[in-house]
């Protein structure tokens, strides 16, 4: 689909990458993965045309449909969510307004026998044809199953776009992408403001999707249930291989081992001939051979060893002072906007040095619950911090809020204080910012980096309760990792809104579930909340069908069938099977036609009898759906 050959990217003279070669076939779903400012983003962005390359080729198949999910996107304001998400539709959305012109000329003209109004019979003919092929009729449903995959309600569809938050307006935009049948999809962090529900499905997706998938992502669980391949940027280098991340890691750990091995035997090797070069060239009879050994050693190619970038921050959460045993305390606290009510009666207590993890779906209120413990916003009820609680709050946008125009050390030294300012260099450079990177400007920086910065920025003030909303969006694996270890050593209390499972693992005690407006309680780590969240899944599809059944009246007596019953029950089973199996084959033969058509509507239309083909596999399945209901009626009947 793709064959990238020798691709170059600089900026400002220096390269971002250089001299990389790969190939992009069907099927390939590869993670791409690196340190932030590697250039990962930029690779999605020449792939896609958005940006030229400074240097190198790349072949795209003739007619290749790419679909790319930038991290920036820009909506028309106006639109409801419905109405952007059919935007994905262009050529359907074309002959829609194609026929809504002919039907208007019809209905205004009277010239019934002219050769005019025949043809605007025609051309009506012509694009209700095409607009069936393309699925016009089945494009709205597809639509909402699409959207309430992502985690939107039916009652969100007609809302305008502006009043969902960067998070929510991103979901539009993926369910636009899924919905185009590209045959290559960019993924730049897909799963950023996707809750754990959303992002499951978002993985089943995926899985069954039929073109090429590459993702930029720092989801560990994500990235090895989605992926085939992995391709490595490091230090302006590639390592692709075609293994999932946790495989990738193990063999690329295996072969630098074999290299350090080799590069040392071969070591070994120069040395003694290199020694035997000294000693023949000393005696006159032996100093041909010397020179045939000097040329030999000029001929050897020397074993390199892959170079890693280990470059890591260094944290270190401090407690300003020992608070009191109660941290928070809530009572009837309730918050609502507008008509939309969040939180309702929430009631709860959180003791010091707790490591407490709120999750649930988006709009759910957990971010709002944060803001509430930070006085960000007003509510109902009553919430009091405890004795000598000192609050550091990392928001979800932090990150995206830094001045665009200011440097990465003009920002720090904004926010700090006389007693901290002469440290904001060695904090800097902790989180990677030595040298000219301090010079940057904001707008400049990868997402991962601005991350990295607001992190930095959080420590200048004393604090010794941390809420974080959503601190791992953007960060590259490593930094995840240090962050990670950094909040294990936290003596503090921890409170972290997170959708990143890994990254809940083994780092919160404790899991606060919202729901329904509702709060409860998880004694446990996230494994053991996903567990019981499973089981209560279940346990409410049970209390459904309990009520349903109550609802059935009157009861019926149960009767045992007969031989000659029983046979034909079986009969009619056996004809049912056939029948969802020559309807399957059949969908599965029309989805082929559908989708040829939507490639290459010209070449596959002009085919031989090609309409009346198509129509009667149409039909053959109708007639199929009919027989299947009339089959299964009889087999209910029983």
């Amino acid at each position: 689909m793709v064959n990238v050959h020798n691709l170059s990217v600089s900026f400002m003279g220096t390269d971002l990458f250089s001299g990389i070669t790969f190939k992009l076939n069907k099927g390939d779903r590869v993670g791409l993965i690196g340190k932030n400012g590697a250039g990962k983003s930029t690779l999605l962005k020449v792939l896609s045309k958005d940006i030229e390359s400074s240097d190198g080729n790349m072949a795209f198949e003739k007619d290749v449909r790419i679909g790319f999910l930038r991290q920036d996107i820009d909506f028309e304001i106006g639109r409801t969510v419905l109405e952007e998400a059919y935007q994905a539709f262009t050529e359907i959305n074309k002959i829609e307004l194609e026929l809504n012109k002919i039907n208007k000329q019809l209905a205004e003209r009277t010239d019934y026998e002219s050769e005019a109004y025949n043809q605007l019979i025609i051309n009506l003919n012509e694009a209700t044809e095409r607009y069936e092929l393309l699925g016009g009729y089945n494009y709205q449903g597809e639509t909402e199953k699409i959207l309430q995959g992502l985690g939107f309600q039916r009652d969100d569809f007609n809302k305008l776009t502006d009043t969902f938050s960067g998070g929510w307006r991103m979901r539009i935009e993926l369910a636009k992408l899924l919905l185009q049948n590209n045959d290559i999809l960019l993924l730049d962090e897909p799963t950023n403001h996707l809750d754990i529900e959303s992002i499951i499905w978002l993985e089943n997706f995926l899985k069954s999707y039929s073109g090429a998938i590459m993702l930029v992502s720092h989801d560990k669980m994500f990235l090895d249930n989605i992926t085939n391949r992995t391709i490595e940027i490091s230090l302006g280098q590639i390592y692709d291989y075609k293994k999932p991340y946790s495989q990738f890691l193990e063999l690329r750990s295996e072969i630098k081992e074999k290299q350090i091995q080799a590069q040392k035997n071969q070591e070994k090797e120069i040395k003694h001939t290199q020694q035997l070069i000294d000693k023949f060239r000393a005696k006159a009879n032996k100093a041909s051979m010397a020179q045939s050994l000097m040329k030999k050693l000029d001929k050897v190619e020397r074993i390199e060893v892959d170079k890693d970038d280990n470059a890591t921050m260094n944290i270190r959460f401090s407690i300003s002072k020992e608070p009191g045993k109660i941290i928070v305390e809530a009572e009837n606290l309730a918050k609502n906007y507008d008509d939309n009510q969040v939180l309702k009666d929430v009631n709860l207590l959180i003791e010091r040095n707790a490591k407490i993890a709120f999750v649930g779906q988006n709009g759910q209120g957990k971010s709002t619950l944060a803001k509430i413990m930070v006085g960000e916003i007003p509510f109902e009820g009553n919430l009091k911090l405890g004795h000598n609680v000192e609050v550091g709050y990392f928001a979800q946008n932090q990150s995206e809020e830094l001045p665009p125009e200011k440097t990465v050390l003009e920002i720090m030294e904004d926010a700090a204080n006389d007693t901290n300012r002469v440290r904001v260099r060695d904090m800097l450079g902790a989180f990677l910012f030595g040298g000219e990177a301090v010079d940057k400007k904001a707008k400049v920086l990868s997402g991962g980096e601005r991350n990295r910065l607001a992190l930095c920025k959080l420590l200048l003030s004393p604090f010794n309760v941390l809420i974080m909303d959503e601190p791992t969006n953007h960060l590259d694996i490593a930094s995840k990792k240090v962050l990670k270890q950094a909040l294990q050593n936290f003596n503090g209390t921890l409170i972290i809104v997170s959708h990143d499972r890994d990254f809940l693992q083994g780092l919160v005690t404790k899991v606060y579930g919202f729901k329904d407006q509702e709060i409860k309680e998880y004694l446990g780590g996230i494994d053991y909340f996903l567990e019981q969240h499973k089981i209560e899944s279940l346990r409410d599809a049970e209390k459904r069908t309990v009520v349903d059944e109550k609802n059935i009246s009157p009861k019926k007596e149960v009767q045992q069938l007969s031989r000659e019953q029983e046979k034909e029950l079986k009969k009619l089973k056996n004809k049912l099977g056939k029948i969802e199996t020559q309807i399957s084959d059949l969908e599965a033969e029309i989805e082929q036609i559908d989708l040829a058509l939507a490639q290459n509507y010209d070449e596959v239309s002009s085919r031989p009898n090609f309409f009346e083909t198509y129509k009667a596999k149409k039909a053959a399945l109708d007639a199929l759906l009919e027989e299947w209901e009339t089959v299964e009626e009889q087999v209910t009947s029983f």
